[in-house]
């Protein structure tokens, strides 16, 4: 994938979203999606636009930093709400986990 060298500098991501966990708990797990040499940008600025809801200037600035970083965090929910993000990302061919929260 071509480099951009205006995404030199480390970015942060302001994700527009309020992060709740219904049992109370305050627990959080966040899903990360890790670089590989075989997703395009489209097709994962794709993907994180309709799977997670993100606008294309939010999924195209991660799509960047999984590039250049190796990893990302793409979405921070409880772990039931991240589950089904995570199953349709993997069926479209990125790799994803989810790591729970503290």
């Amino acid at each position: 994938m071509p480099t951009n060298p205006f995404f030199e500098e480390d970015i942060d991501v302001l994700l527009e979203e309020e992060v709740t966990d219904d049992t109370g708990t305050g627990e959080v797990s966040q899903l990360i999606v890790y670089n590989d040499d075989f997703n395009t940008f489209d097709w994962v600025i794709k993907s994180f636009t309709e799977v997670l809801k993100h606008t294309s200037e939010q999924a195209e600035q991660l799509a960047v930093i999984i590039h250049t970083k190796g990893k990302a965090t793409v979405k921070t929910a409880p772990f039931r709400e991240l589950r089904p993000k995570k199953d349709a990302l993997v069926e479209r061919g990125l790799s994803a986990v989810i790591e729970e929260g503290s």
